[in-house]
C-alpha cells in the first residue's frame, strides 16, 4: 500500500462514519491526510507513491480507531494543531486553535489599527497561539498572554518557548483583567468562551473532549463577552481597539448593546474602539455589572 492509497482508505473511513470537523479541518480528506502524514512524522509535502509499512499501516490503524469510536479531535491525538501556517502543541487542557482573528493579524489588524501596536494582551490565552501570532505580525511588540487556567498557561508556555518568545511574551494568570492592574494596551485580542446554554447541548462528540470552561458563555453566550466589554476601555491605549471573536453570537450581541458602535470586519468578530464614542462605555459597564 503506498501512502496515497492509506490517506484515501482513511478518507473513505471517515466519511462513512460521518464525523464532524472543525477542529482543523472541513472535509474527509483533508483530515485523513492529516492525520496520516503527521501521525508518521512526516510533511504534509510527503512523497504520496511511497510506501507504508506494516506498523505504519497499524500506528494509523489505531488513531484512526480513536478518530471515529471516541470522536477525539485529530489535534489531540496527534498533540498538534495548526493556524494560520504555524504548529502548536495542543492536549485537552485547551480548546484547539482555531480562530478568525489569525486572518485579521495577519493583515496587521488594517485598516482598523490606528497606529503602532507597541503593547499587545491576548485575553483567554488558551494554548497562546494568538499571542503567538500577534508577535509576529508585530515584530517590535511587547504581548501579555493571561488566562484563568494555570493547566491552560502551562501549555501555552511550552509554545511560547518553542518559538523562542520568551522575552517578548509574558504569561499571566487573571481572571480576564483582574490581574493586570493598571496595564493599557494598543491592541486587545480575545477569543473567550461564547458558546450559549443551548448550544452547549448540542455540541457534537469532538467538543466534549475539550475543556467545557473555554467554550461555555452562559445563557446567551455573552457573560464573558459583557464583562470584557465593560472593562475594556480602562486597559487600551488612547487608540487601542479591542478584537474580539463571539462565533455566531452576532446577533445577541447586537440585541444586548444597540447602541454600541461595534465594526464587524467578519461575521463571527467585532472591533470595539472606545475612543471613537463617549457613551458606549458607560452602556457597556452596565451591562457587565448585570452579567457579574
Amino acid at each position: 500500500m503506498t501512502l496515497g492509497e492509506l490517506v484515501a482508505q482513511t478518507a473513505r473511513r471517515f466519511a462513512a462514519a460521518r464525523l464532524h470537523y472543525g477542529h482543523g479541518s472541513d472535509n474527509p480528506d483533508d483530515e485523513a491526510a492529516w492525520l496520516v502524514l503527521r501521525g508518521l512524522g512526516l510533511s504534509f509535502e510527503a512523497d504520496l507513491t511511497r510506501q507504508v509499512s506494516d506498523s505504519e499501516k497499524r500506528s494509523i490503524s489505531r488513531l484512526a480507531r480513536a478518530r471515529i469510536r471516541e470522536r477525539i479531535p485529530t489535534a489531540y491525538l496527534l498533540n498538534e494543531a495548526w493556524l494560520d501556517g504555524l504548529s502548536f502543541f495542543v492536549d485537552r487542557r485547551v480548546i484547539v486553535p482555531r480562530s478568525h482573528l489569525a486572518e485579521l493579524l495577519r493583515a496587521g489588524m488594517r485598516p482598523w489599527l490606528r497606529g503602532p501596536a507597541r503593547r499587545i494582551l491576548d485575553l483567554c490565552t488558551g494554548s497562546a497561539c494568538l499571542a503567538i501570532l500577534a508577535a509576529h505580525a508585530f515584530p517590535r511588540a511587547r504581548v501579555d498572554a493571561s488566562d484563568v487556567s494555570p493547566a491552560a498557561l502551562a501549555v501555552a508556555r511550552r509554545n511560547v518557548a518553542r518559538y523562542r518568545l520568551t522575552r517578548r511574551i509574558r504569561l499571566i494568570r487573571s481572571d480576564l483583567f483582574s490581574a493586570l492592574g493598571r496595564e493599557r494596551y494598543d491592541l486587545v485580542l480575545t477569543n473567550p468562551p461564547y458558546v450559549s446554554t443551548a448550544d452547549m447541548r448540542t455540541l457534537p462528540p469532538e467538543y466534549r473532549h475539550e475543556p467545557g470552561g473555554a467554550l461555555a458563555g452562559g445563557r446567551d453566550g455573552l457573560d464573558f463577552v459583557s464583562r470584557i466589554l465593560a472593562a475594556a476601555p480602562e486597559h487600551l491605549s488612547d487608540t487601542g481597539l479591542l478584537a474580539c471573536e463571539v462565533g455566531s453570537g452576532r446577533s445577541a450581541l447586537e440585541r444586548a448593546y444597540p447602541r454600541l458602535p461595534l465594526l464587524w470586519p467578519k461575521q463571527e468578530v467585532f472591533i470595539y474602539e472606545p475612543a471613537r464614542t463617549a457613551t458606549a462605555p458607560r452602556s457597556a459597564a452596565r451591562r457587565g455589572r448585570a452579567a457579574g
